[in-house]
């Protein structure tokens, strides 16, 4: 009879062994590939971050950039100090801060809010020596994030401004050429002037007046001795006064400001001494009327109406006064030659009047009747300066228009 095998101890527990064994390898066969399907691999692009620890919070990583790169500071130059520059490069617009300090670790201060695209920023506001550091701030929200710090850089002036060298180079020319032809005048040597209708003309007016045997007038403006017009307006009156010696022709010079007619006086003195005409000179010539504008405009044109002048001189600087002249002149007959460097009176004499000097033409004028050898120098060598620049432009011109632009540039700082 076969013996049970829960009788035998040995036997039972070998089979409970070999049961249990079967369920647990049943067991892991299903659990193990679950198990390694559901694991995070060490080899995947988007393998997620280990989870945090029980009971903390899970830190926030910022996606926030800045697009700024290269960034400099630096003295700003070719300037006369008090001025720094910030440059840099960004990939894309947005609104940055800029923020100063003086020291690395600041504290920094915003001093400026501006476009990224911007790439330079001129801070205006320091003294020069005074060290600074810079960093530029890109904001986002709650979130900023800064560039490194740029510095130490200091503010300062500069002696040579690299970029109107251009200009030094045209100045030293003309300083050159003004010397050279005043040289040239004072040796004794001609030089050309090209004429002024107005100048031919004034001749013509003298001996008009002396033939009439009327009264000439010159007024010398009503500005006072400091006033370059008024300068060259006397320069003027003494080729006319002496004119009027060798014609004897009647010459009045009316006066508003005490210093002109003082200056006047001698002026025309002068010119009747070198005529070799001393003793028709009257004191009486040259007149001091009134300081007030508008009085001694209504003194003078009151005069012309009386005495109905042959010829007028206006050559000087005027103001509200000039029309009055000039319309007074005309409706009594008399010549007229007009001449002011005041664009807004140039007008008026130019309706008014037969002949007018206009701008320039005064002070060429005056360098070509004085024949002073320092003006007709510098005249000379303004009218060869002028030829050169209207030559460059011309040029620069067709070289632009061909698409060669280093004319252009060349002029551009002037």
């Amino acid at each position: 009879m076969e013996r049970s095998t829960l009788a035998n101890p040995r036997l039972f527990a070998m089979s409970l062994t070999t049961v249990l064994a079967m369920v647990l390898t049943a067991a892991l066969a299903m659990v193990i590939p679950a198990a390694l399907l559901t694991a995070p691999s060490a080899f995947a692009a988007d393998a997620a971050p280990p989870a945090s620890p029980a009971g903390t919070a899970a830190t926030p990583v910022s996606t926030v950039t800045c697009p700024i790169t290269a960034f400099e500071a630096g003295d700003t130059p070719d300037d006369a100090g008090g001025t720094i520059t910030l440059s840099w490069k960004s990939t894309e617009e947005r609104p940055i801060l800029v923020m100063r300090a003086g020291s690395p670790a600041g504290p920094y201060e915003m001093i400026a809010s501006v476009a990224s695209k911007q790439a330079t920023f001129n801070d205006a506001s320091v003294p020069d020596g005074t060290p600074y550091f810079y960093k530029l701030a890109c904001p986002a929200g709650a979130d900023t994030v800064y560039t490194a710090v740029a510095g130490p850089v200091e503010a300062k002036g500069n002696w040579l401004n690299t970029r109107r060298v251009n200009a030094l180079v045209l100045s030293m020319f003309m300083f050159v050429l003004v010397v050279v032809y005043i040289r040239i005048a004072r040796r004794g040597k001609p030089l050309y002037i090209r004429k002024i209708a107005g100048l031919s003309a004034m001749d013509e007016a003298v001996g008009r007046a002396t033939e009439m045997g009327k009264k000439m007038f010159y007024i010398p403006g009503i500005m006072s001795i400091s006033e370059i017009q008024t300068i060259a307006s006397l320069s003027i009156l003494a080729y006319v006064a002496k004119r009027a010696a060798i014609y004897g022709a009647d010459l009045e010079v009316p006066n508003t400001d005490p210093l002109t007619f003082t200056a006047a006086m001698e002026t025309v003195k002068q010119a009747y001494l070198e005529a070799g005409k001393p003793d028709q000179f009257r004191d009486d010539m040259v007149t001091y009327i009134t300081y007030d504008q508008f009085a001694y405009a209504a003194s003078v044109s009151g005069k012309m109406v009386r005495e109905r002048p042959a010829t007028n001189f206006l050559i000087g600087s005027f103001f509200a006064e000039s029309l009055i002249f000039a319309e007074t002149g005309q409706s009594v007959g008399a010549i007229q030659i007009a001449g002011t460097a005041d664009v807004t009176q140039l007008p008026f004499f130019v309706a008014t009047c037969d002949y007018t000097l206009m701008g320039e033409e005064l002070y060429a004028a005056s360098a070509y009747l004085s024949r002073e050898p320092v003006l007709l120098g510098s005249i000379k060598a303004q009218d060869i300066v002028k030829a050169v620049l209207l030559a460059v432009i011309g040029i620069g011109i067709i070289t632009y228009a061909l698409g060669f632009e280093f004319i252009r540039n060349m002029l551009t700082a002037v």
